[in-house]
């Protein structure tokens, strides 16, 4: 099987779960419990903190939660409290169902329009930020198009405009991937585990300690009394192994999966194809259509050769046309026939190259069939 939907998850890495398992074998204690095993499982959780923090800004901390979505949730409604709240028309649904919430609270929701490679229109955006804005969010890397936006330097303009917006990314298919180096502009950046490797149903939310987060979930006051809930051990463990190995590595696997993404676009038939994503967007990412064909057809014949691939986002996989998408310009032929290839730092070339050729193939395939019966 060639996997290349890693931008929807990725697999478990094998040995950091195996490290993982045998960890919380031997060290199953709550980590709220005071006595010994307890206050050592609480440690290792702080000190997985301390080594993701490495790599971001003094001055910010790390609440873990169950993914990325809460983790979006989170920054939302904390802050998203009064006036009006600006994000992009490409966000993940986590935000933009969120910004959609926002109406009934009293915040007016503010959608800034996309550029055809899913990246924000920035100017658009800074025209929707006035004194009235409270919250403005925008995606460090689109999920559907990999377009990366420049969050460093939005984040600075829209404080120009405004000072005391707080201002939110969503860089779950940036963190580990993507080399950056986050400013001190950017107020709350979430991350998620699953798509580098780790387990589904760990996230963080990385925020400034000047900020006071309002709680999405009550209880016993686990995370410093930000996110209530006995914490998910064997996923903040397990995720403590791959970002290490992520973070330490992220130039190195930039560098080495562009080589895979040239390879999967040199030997792709674009006679056919319109490529959707920008020359500069995420090497993890391509999206691009058949026009005048099912992306879903497409889908389901490269899986006969063992190839997996998507459509999307699987977050909105039961829409029939991709939202952001349709945001970016493209009508019903080019959404029709939308497939979303996303690799991770695993992936080969030979993979890319075969991926290639059976999807050209499965589109000349289809393109005869509808010419004869024309």
């Amino acid at each position: 099987m060639i996997y290349l939907d890693n931008a929807a998850t990725t697999k478990p890495d094998e040995e950091a779960l195996d490290k993982a398992v045998k960890y919380c074998e031997e060290n199953f204690w709550n980590p709220s419990a005071l006595y010994a095993g307890g206050l050592a499982v609480k440690k290792r959780i702080t000190e997985i903190k301390e080594n993701i923090l490495r790599y971001f800004p003094l001055g910010f901390e790390l609440v873990f939660v169950s993914c990325g979505s809460e983790a979006d949730n989170t920054a939302i409604f904390s802050f998203a409290r009064r006036g009006n709240a600006v994000t992009t028309s490409g966000e993940h649904s986590a935000v933009y169902e969120s910004f959609n919430e926002l109406k009934k609270r009293g915040v007016e929701p503010r959608f800034a329009k996309l550029n055809a490679d899913g990246s924000v229109n920035v100017e658009n955006l800074l025209d929707l930020v006035d004194e009235k804005t409270s919250f403005v969010s925008v995606v460090h890397v689109n999920n559907e198009t990999g377009a990366i936006n420049d969050v460093n330097k939005i984040a600075e303009l829209v404080k120009q405009k405004n000072p005391s917006v707080v201002f939110h990314s969503d860089g779950v298919q940036a963190f580990g991937k993507i080399p950056f180096k986050m400013g001190d502009k950017i107020d709350l950046y979430s991350v998620s585990a699953h798509k580098i490797g780790g387990l589904k149903g760990v996230g963080g939310l990385i925020k400034k300690k000047s900020l006071t987060l309002y709680p999405l979930i009550h209880g016993g006051g686990q995370e410093n009394g930000m996110r209530s809930g006995t914490e998910n051990v064997l996923g903040i463990i397990d995720f403590g192994f791959v970002a290490g190995s992520h973070l330490s590595r992220v130039s190195e696997n930039f560098e080495k999966t562009a080589i895979v993404k040239g390879v999967f676009l040199d030997n792709l038939d674009k006679r056919f194809i319109k490529i959707i994503s920008g020359e500069n967007s995420s090497p993890y990412i391509v999206s691009f259509s058949a026009k005048g064909l099912r992306g879903e057809v497409i889908m389901h014949m490269l899986e006969e050769y063992g190839v997996i691939a998507g459509t999307g986002s699987a977050c909105s996989s039961r829409q029939r046309h991709s939202r952001v998408l349709k945001n970016c310009g493209y009508g019903g032929d080019v959404l029709d026939g939308a497939i979303r290839i996303s690799f991770s730092d695993k992936s080969t070339e030979s993979e890319a190259m075969f991926a290639a050729e059976k999807i050209s193939e499965c589109i000349k395939k289809l393109k005869g069939v509808m010419d004869r019966n024309i």
